[in-house]
């Protein structure tokens, strides 16, 4: 799968741009453990022309995160169109655009999934970025529609396509359904055989498993597959799912001291690049995936989530590993 002249290779899995959790660090062990391309989280148009010290702290990437890409957001053309020059000048691989946050506040001020209700506004904001972008594909990540009503996905991927757009990632749900419900797979592999549509499609949605990335390949025809939450504290699905899908054949799943170990250096990680303050609390929203299912773990996550420095968790994730792997050898 090709966007423009970047080759992802054949069948390529990519991360999801999250906010508050596809930072550099977790980038950088994501693309380690197979990720295709990493993006960063969604960054604020605005925040960007006003050379927010946060906002250009979430493009910092280094050079074993490639493929990258930086994903903009907004609800003034002008911005966005602004923002996408500084963005391309950080030198990534990809500029995204964010036509799916279905967040309110976001929605409010006409960015995220408000354009999904006017197109007009979507062609103007995505052919002004294109426009924007001289050396780097723009590609856009949006939802099926507003509601049941107004699924026009076909039509604005027509319509995407024409304005320049090199790949088109669909979260196949509508706004109104958010985060719940199924995912509507059947959607994207309306998408795919869509006349005249060329561009890369990249279905994203329900997928947690290696079982759930193969199945989507073969039930839609999708040319790529993004994951989001199903990564978190969960980095080995990349390479669990390229695996299966090339091979037929489930790896291992990851034991309690590679997730222990794994998640320490992530925490380190996290700390240099952040800072000691929020570095740990940055990584609260992994600790729980990374521990999940792993027995008698409830009471190191409570104990984890108490602690404001790094020292401290680190000395009880080792300790819980020690236990666990004396208890083994007994």
């Amino acid at each position: 799968m090709k966007i423009g002249n970047l080759d992802l290779g054949n069948k390529p899995i990519l991360l999801a741009p999250m906010e508050d959790v596809t930072d550099s660090p977790f980038r950088t062990i994501c693309r380690r453990k197979g990720a295709s391309i990493v993006y960063t989280e969604f960054i604020s148009s605005e925040a960007i022309i006003r050379d927010n010290d946060q906002a250009m702290h979430k493009m910092d990437f280094t050079e074993e995160q490639r493929p990258f890409g930086v994903q903009i957001f907004g609800g003034r053309e002008e911005a966005m169109e602004g923002a996408a020059k500084i963005a391309e000048s950080n030198d990534p691989d990809v500029v995204d655009i964010n036509f799916g946050c279905p967040v309110y506040k976001i929605v409010k001020k006409g960015a995220g999934c408000a354009c999904l209700k006017d197109m007009d506004l979507m062609k103007s904001m995505a052919g002004s970025v294109v426009d924007a972008v001289e050396n780097k594909p723009v590609t856009v990540k949006t939802r099926l529609g507003w509601d049941d009503r107004t699924i026009r996905i076909q039509e604005a991927a027509l319509m995407l396509q024409d304005l320049g757009i090199k790949a088109l990632t669909v979260h196949a749900r509508t706004r109104c359904q958010k985060y719940k419900g199924d995912a509507r797979w059947e959607w994207l592999k309306k998408l795919k055989n869509t006349k005249g549509l060329e561009i890369p499609i990249i279905g994203n949605g329900d997928v947690t498993s290696p079982e759930d990335a193969k199945r989507m390949f073969d039930e839609t025809g999708v040319d790529g597959i993004m994951i989001g939450r199903g990564a978190i504290g969960n980095p080995w699905i990349f390479e669990r799912s390229r695996h299966y899908i090339e091979t037929g054949e489930l790896l291992p799943e990851p034991t309690v001291e590679d997730r222990i170990d794994l998640c320490i250096e992530q925490l380190r990680r996290s700390v240099k690049h952040h800072g000691e303050r929020y570095g740990v609390i940055i990584m609260k929203k992994h600790y729980g995936q990374y521990l999940k299912g792993v027995h008698n773990s409830r009471h190191l996550r409570a104990d984890i989530m108490k602690e404001s420095e790094m020292q401290p968790i680190i000395d009880l994730m080792l300790r819980f590993k020690n236990e666990k792997m004396f208890a083994t050898a007994s």
